[in-house]
């Protein structure tokens, strides 16, 4: 199993450079970072982050189409892909339901796995060619072109989902792979794989050669209980973006946790991280020390077939940034880097 790092770009710069540096020299597979307004911009970030690194891949996961057009993503990841030597991908998606909430955008009505299934076609097309003739649905070019080439024969993109199934099927069979976001069990990672190997036998593809990753929230520390605090800062706000069938499949009655989303989307985290429970919390995340850490990797995920972690490592400072609660007593991003390598990762060498 690969493992890969994802940040939030909202630690200082110099801090997450080091931390993305730790991350290089430690043997992770790659950092991603998610492609929001809200956060500092990854682009400029990994492009400073690339001269100081040597093997670890760089890119989004995810960016989103709806706000973000698929021409300019593959000039900016060809341009990724040269300052890096070679070590671009990115995960493509219509994006986070919140944030577009906030541009006042209403994806029901914008057919968004068809117009990101489009999106992934044209960003593939100007990667491997360098010009675009096309008349899509969404999207129409005649003749554009771009000098940005990458140094890879050809980047790796994926399809970052989470209700699924026609976003898994999508991945199988159009993309390199799927990132599969805030699940934790194994009833949902078999759901995603058995979706993924259909749309890769569409292609003729073997399912085992695709990214099967799952994007999971991570806090790990000697102390267990330091751990999951900080799991449950965060729990209710990701929470806020599962929709009922995949809270379900991880074990979770949506009416369990509705007035931890209302006052998440009320705008009162205090209020909602005061109602998440251990048990949510422990179903809803991976935490605790990094023993506990394996036995869930082990016994819920690497056992349906998922071949790469993507930590979402909750560190102190994440959980100040987003909730202005002070932990002390969690470690910081670059100590639970640490705890993965040396007692996560050799559990699934």
């Amino acid at each position: 199993m690969k493992f890969s790092y994802a940040l939030l770009p909202d630690h200082p710069v110099a801090e997450t450079i080091e931390t993305i540096e730790l991350a290089d020299e430690l043997g992770f597979y790659a950092c991603y970072a998610a492609d929001e307004t809200w956060h500092k911009d990854l682009w400029v970030l990994f492009a400073a982050a690339a001269s100081r690194t040597r093997s670890i891949r760089l890119g989004p996961s995810v960016s989103p189409v709806l706000l973000r057009e698929p021409t300019h993503v593959a000039q900016a990841l060809a341009t990724l892909d040269e300052v890096s030597g070679g070590r671009a991908e990115a995960v493509l998606s219509s994006g986070n339901t919140g944030l577009l909430e906030q541009y006042r955008i209403n994806p029901a009505g914008m057919k968004p796995l068809s117009r990101t299934k489009e999106a992934l076609h044209v960003v593939r097309t100007l990667l491997d060619e360098g010009a675009i003739t096309f008349d899509g649905e969404f999207y129409t070019y005649d003749g554009l072109f771009t000098f940005a080439k990458p140094v890879q024969e050809r980047v790796p993109l994926k399809l970052g989902g989470m209700r699924g199934p026609r976003t898994f099927e999508a991945a199988g069979e159009f993309s390199d792979g799927c990132h599969h976001a805030l699940s934790y069990t194994r009833e949902a990672y078999e759901y995603m794989v058995r979706h993924l190997r259909i749309g890769a036998e569409r292609a003729g593809k073997d399912v085992e050669s695709l990214d099967i990753g799952a994007w999971v929230v991570l806090a790990t520390a000697e102390d267990s209980a330091a751990a999951r605090e900080a799991a449950r800062s965060m729990v209710g706000i990701y929470a806020s973006s599962m929709s009922d069938e995949q809270l379900l499949r991880n074990g979770v009655d949506p009416a369990e946790v509705k007035p931890v989303v209302d006052a998440v989307r009320a705008g009162d985290l205090a209020r909602g991280i005061e109602l998440t429970t251990p048990e949510v919390t422990e179903r809803l995340s991976v935490s605790g020390t990094p023993e506990e850490c394996v036995e869930k990797i082990r016994d819920e995920i690497a056992v349906a077939g998922v071949n790469h972690l993507i930590c979402g490592v909750t560190d102190r400072t994440l959980v100040k940034a987003f909730t202005e609660r002070d932990l002390p007593q969690v470690p910081g991003a670059q100590e639970q880097l640490r705890l993965i390598h040396d007692r996560i990762m050799p559990a699934f060498a």
